[in-house]
């Protein structure tokens, strides 16, 4: 059901992401499965004088999408003012490659492309509230304390108590929902990882699963925990007492790969405060730890490949740098007055079968339950 609070985040979204003014072209390409989000947006244009252009897509695989972008796209000379396409899907990312190219068509300053993916009521109610500059802000607080470390203690009231040890060889990745000309715009924002050299101790996840899969199991952890313990970036144990759940991670690790720890990541979205049931990068964006089991975000740096990434989120938690007596608790980031970190990859998602200059895998690999 449409509220207040969703409403203003179709209308953020607009504002605060994609920066439409009255003058821009808005192509909206929607999957079948967000085809209520298309109509939220499509109004909120209409109220500002501006007529979405819409292409429905096949999730993942559309060997007609590129001929159905083509034949509305504007001639870059009869923009007045600037080209913004926005995809919607919940739980795909598809056309990678043919979005690119149809980027390049524009100067840099004439074009964005904004992905989101998420179930629209969570994205609009929790995932979008949040501003991009204070994101930002925060993102630049981990990045300016952990990057140059050696040394990370990770603790939660949830009982996590981790090890990690950095190297300067695995690159930092900021989704901080600001656009950088000629890369795709991923919503919903609020995420720093990198990839830990080594990793043991004990992680107790809290708040919610987030896996590359489709399911319709009920992803929040509040009630029943996931615990894993891990020796040398691998898991060596885990437990549930929700049977869904458990059933979901026994599956995936039983996967070749699946119990390396392939992301270390720090939620930073302050916009999500509950954790949604579905199966959703809103809950990964909580402010917060999480490991990423699988597949890793270092295309290029580490060898191995997984089919399965599989996001265990805690809430909260406290991040102990190196010999730093002063924590940054994640519940609490202070903005940095700093400007951000250049040369971070922003991008933290692909589909399968692209070459994306991305990272983390969270696209779809096959039903399950």
């Amino acid at each position: 059901m449409l509220n207040q609070k969703l409403w203003d985040g179709v209308n953020i979204l607009l504002d605060n992401y994609a920066h439409v003014e009255k003058e821009d072209v808005v192509v909206i390409v929607y999957a079948p499965d967000s085809i209520e989000a298309t109509g939220w947006i499509s109004t909120a244009l209409e109220q500002r004088g501006i007529s979405a252009k819409l292409v429905r897509t096949k999730p993942l695989t559309d060997n007609e999408f590129s001929a159905k972008l083509e034949s509305i796209l504007p001639k870059v000379n009869s923009l007045k003012g600037k080209l913004v396409i926005i995809t919607l899907e919940r739980d795909t990312m598809s056309n990678t490659t043919e979005l690119r190219e149809a980027m390049k068509q524009y100067p840099d300053d004439k074009c964005i492309i904004v992905r989101a993916m998420s179930e629209a009521y969570g994205f609009f109610n929790y995932g979008i509230q949040a501003d991009p500059q204070e994101l930002s802000a925060r993102n630049t607080t981990i990045l300016e304390r952990c990057m140059g470390a050696k040394h990370l203690h990770l603790t939660s009231e949830s009982g996590s108590d981790l090890h990690i040890e950095l190297s300067k060889e695995h690159r930092w990745i900021s989704n901080r929902g600001i656009f950088r000309p000629g890369n795709f715009l991923i919503l919903p924002a609020g995420e720093v990882a990198t990839y830990p050299g080594k990793i043991s101790g004990t992680l107790v996840a809290n708040f919610a699963l987030h896996i590359n899969m489709i399911t319709k199991i009920d992803t929040r952890l509040n009630e029943c925990p996931v615990t894993i313990e891990i020796k040398d970036n691998k898991v060596i144990s885990y437990h549930c007492d929700n049977p869904d759940i458990y059933e979901i991670i026994d599956k995936s690790f039983n996967k070749e790969n699946a119990k390396n720890v392939g992301e270390l990541g720090f939620g930073t979205n302050y916009g999500v405060d509950i954790a949604v049931p579905e199966n959703s990068h809103v809950n990964e964006r909580r402010p917060g730890i999480h490991l990423g089991f699988g597949q890793h975000n270092q295309g290029g740096i580490i060898d191995y490949h997984c089919d399965v990434h599989m996001d265990l989120i805690a809430k909260g938690g406290l991040v102990w740098i190196d010999d730093d007596p002063e924590p940054i608790d994640m519940e609490n980031i202070k903005p940095s007055v700093n400007a951000h970190p250049e040369r971070l990859y922003d991008e933290d998602v692909f589909a399968p079968g692209t070459k994306a200059d991305s990272d983390d895998c969270c696209g779809v690999i096959c039903p399950t339950k």
